[in-house]
């Protein structure tokens, strides 16, 4: 029986690329996101890879939802093994310019929605007794963001930065409570060339950061993170857990 992982913001971008990677290596997926046109895209392209898709339209800022989802993905497949955590949604505004509101719903999206997946996707993905070392795995969409603290001459993503340092502290917590049949992991990509990120005032800078402050000499691309999720959660055996994982290929000037 061919393994199933769940994608959180699944439908473009790298919750897309992780899927896609993910299927390739014979696994059966179900996405979830909001944008249901784009979804049904990538859910199109994972079953023309021989693998089947399921399409979940969802706030992952909701927690009830986030329990039907994982109810219906068990019940459809019979089994849950990968979680990826990969919504997201950026705010650049710094402290004194973000409202209440906008600060809650940036947590809400990138932080709280890593919880309400993982307490939902945990009792079935230990589902049927005692589990192998590593049956189960969670990986975390951070951000290098969460490291330098989001803040350039350009732009602040305050709460970006701080949700996506929880990430940080949230995934070592869970290595340790769920381990080890449960493998917890966290990615912070870089600069990524994505279709939110085309427009973005630091990748329109990129050729000349690449130039000057990335040690590979370019800006990352989805396949790059995308590979790094379907390591992490499809090497057999994986001796990695709670663990930040930088994928910015060497960016000395954060």
């Amino acid at each position: 029986m061919a393994k199933v992982a769940i994608v959180t913001g699944g439908a473009r971008g790298i919750g897309r690329g992780c899927a896609l990677a993910l299927a390739r290596r014979g696994l059966d997926i179900a996405l979830v996101d909001l944008l249901a046109p784009e979804m049904e895209r990538t859910a199109g392209e994972i079953e023309a890879l021989g693998r089947r898709a399921l399409q979940f339209e969802a706030d992952v800022a909701d927690f009830a939802r986030a329990q039907e989802v994982a109810d219906a993905v068990f019940a459809a497949f019979g089994r849950l093994d990968v979680l990826v955590n990969n919504a997201g949604k950026a705010q650049p505004k710094g402290i004194l310019e973000i409202a209440e509101d906008e600060f809650d719903r940036t947590i809400a999206i990138n932080l709280k929605s890593c919880f309400n997946y993982v307490r939902a996707c945990v009792p079935h993905m230990r589902s049927g007794g005692p589990r192998e070392p590593g049956s189960g795995r969670i990986v975390s969409m951070s951000s290098l963001n969460a490291l330098s603290g989001g803040v350039t001459a350009a732009v602040s993503r305050f709460a970006y930065a701080s949700a996506k340092a929880g990430i940080l502290g949230m995934t070592r917590a869970l290595a340790k409570e769920l381990g080890p049949d449960i493998l917890v992991n966290a990615i912070c990509p870089g600069l990524i060339q994505t279709e939110l990120a085309k427009n973005h005032v630091i990748i329109e800078r990129g050729a000349a950061l690449a130039k000057n402050g990335i040690a590979a000499g370019r800006v990352g691309t989805v396949q790059d993170v995308a590979e790094v999720v379907a390591f992490l959660t499809t090497s057999e055996p994986c001796f990695i857990t709670g663990q930040e994982i930088i994928v910015d290929g060497f960016q000395y000037h954060v």
